[in-house]
């Protein structure tokens, strides 16, 4: 089988040929059909975040159970599945109650590895890891068995993978997360996959008006296909603070940053009516800082919280994504700009870094 292995940070992905070991117990062996090409995978390429090396990148994805360890109990062959890229321990006191993605049950294992600390990806004889224990930019791969969802089989592969990371982080942001009311004024920026799936969040949920900032006119155009009622380009507009103004009076009720990088944190907060919330979803680099005022924090009552994975509960709202998409309450299709082989995926990286694309996905055959 073949995968796209990092073998070093800031060089190209390297297609080749590995050797799979079979599931243990408690694990699976998945036969991918599609995984998304996203900027958490590109904060592993360049170095942002430190990973052992040679890894696997890739998070996005859906495919087919080929194969169950001693001991699986939820997935059988054949069953159609998306990947999660959290652990779900089930006993940790975050399992217990509910929040589900800041599982640290599994805290103490390896980086890149199956919970046993060894891994089942081998390049001539070398382990390979796979970033977040899935690694899905490859034709098949091992996972735990609680990393996978089961979903109905009429979902196309691609817009499935899709669900996996930018639908769940986007719209879990603003529906789990932030929990908007009905009449909210929403601030959207950035406007790629996670972006425009946080401006879907806002519409389900009644927002009256949700304005989507970005520093490209082709994101933004995107961007009102998918909701947006005011755009607002940050790369030509002096003061995007006193155009939100303009727009709602008193600012905005809740910001989403999907960017999160300092200047983007700051504009969420400043463009904040009082009392309102500034959501950071977007994962930045480790080194950014943002800067906010405590005094106008404290004085007009806002609030900055981040959120992981849109706080989803991979198990409980992957299928409900699922229905929503087939019942046309979310457009997933329109997310896919363009489609690769799995040899073509350094050019996937090329047109998304380029803006050129709201979501890149590798179809396997």
């Amino acid at each position: 089988m073949k995968a796209a292995v990092l073998f070093k940070p800031n060089e190209p992905l390297q297609v080749v040929e590995c050797e799979l070991d079979p599931p243990k117990a408690g694990e699976v062996r998945v036969r991918m059909k599609a995984a998304g090409v996203c900027q958490s995978d590109w904060h592993i390429m360049n170095g942002d975040w430190p990973s052992p090396m040679p890894i696997v990148p890739g998070h996005e994805a859906a495919g087919e159970i080929a194969e169950v360890g001693a001991g699986v109990a939820t997935v059988q062959p054949g069953d159609h599945v998306i990947f999660s890229f959290r652990p779900h321990c089930g006993r940790c006191r975050y399992c217990t109650t509910g929040r589900t993605v800041l599982c640290i049950g599994r805290n103490t294992v390896p980086a890149g590895t199956m919970f046993d600390g060894t891994m089942r990806l081998k390049h001539k004889g070398q382990g390979i890891a796979q970033m977040a224990r899935i690694g899905t930019f490859a034709e098949e791969v091992v996972v735990p068995e609680e990393m996978v969802v089961p979903i109905r089989k009429d979902m196309p592969w691609p817009q499935a993978a899709l669900v996996g990371c930018c639908v769940a982080t986007g719209v879990g942001a603003v529906t789990r997360h932030a929990r908007i009311e009905a009449g909210s004024t929403v601030l959207v920026i950035g406007c790629g996959g996670v972006g425009l799936n946080a401006i879907q969040g806002a519409m389900l949920s009644g927002a009256r008006t949700i304005i989507a900032a970005d520093i490209r006119d082709n994101k933004l155009e995107m961007a009102r296909t998918f909701g947006a009622t005011h755009t607002i380009n940050t790369a030509t507009d002096n003061d995007p603070v006193k155009k939100v103004k303009e727009i709602t009076g008193l600012g905005v009720d809740y910001a989403f940053d999907a960017v999160s990088v300092e200047a983007t944190q700051a504009l969420a907060f400043d463009a904040l009516a009082p009392g309102g919330h500034s959501v950071a979803v977007g994962i930045s680099a480790m080194t950014v800082r943002a800067q906010y005022s405590p005094f106008m924090m404290v004085f007009t009552e806002k609030m900055v919280s981040g959120t992981y994975y849109g706080s989803v509960r991979p198990s409980i709202d992957f299928p409900v994504l699922v229905d929503h998409y087939m019942n046309r309450k979310l457009n997933i299709d329109g997310l896919i700009s363009r489609t690769y082989k799995l040899q073509d995926i350094n050019e996937g990286f090329r047109r998304m870094m380029a803006g050129e694309v709201a979501r890149g996905v590798v179809v396997f055959d």
